[in-house]
């Protein structure tokens, strides 16, 4: 039939594999981040991922041989959002958040990687970030008497 769409088929799939996807990757790394009472937890995840994902989506179908300028513009505003979960505490001069910021600019790339095609690499990703979060840090170690 003239003018039918096919729900599943072409641009659409893509558009929905890679939110899928999106939302799943948000939540398997929001989880880590809120199981260590962190302040970007599964919601912000999903949306840092979704956001980042819609936005490479759109750029390649939107002007396919330019996909890099709005590549660059989420990579800078993502930095810039993680940024403002920083902070250095004025008593102890500790810098908190730092690893939190990190995942909010690492999940971005995840998007991406979705937003673009690139779904093993993605996927691969999600497990990098996961157990990157779970690496204990090395002052936490006793390890003789160093």
């Amino acid at each position: 039939m003239v003018g039918e769409i096919d729900f599943l088929q072409g641009l659409t799939a893509h558009f929905l594999i890679g939110l899928g996807l999106s939302f799943l990757a948000g939540f398997i790394i929001g989880l880590e981040r809120e199981s260590k009472g962190k302040p970007a937890g599964i919601s912000t995840h999903c949306f840092v991922i979704g956001g980042s994902m819609i936005f490479s989506y759109l750029s390649g179908q939107v002007d396919p041989n330019s996909t890099s300028r709005i590549a660059a513009q989420i990579v800078t505003g993502i930095g810039f959002l993680g940024a403002g979960l920083i902070l250095k505490s004025e008593e102890d001069k500790r810098v908190t958040n730092l690893t939190t910021a990190a995942s909010i600019w690492f999940s971005c790339s995840i998007g991406m990687s979705f937003g673009f095609g690139f779904y093993f690499m993605g996927i691969v990703a999600i497990v990098f970030a996961v157990l990157v979060a779970r690496i204990p840090k090395i002052t936490r170690l006793r390890i003789g008497n160093w």
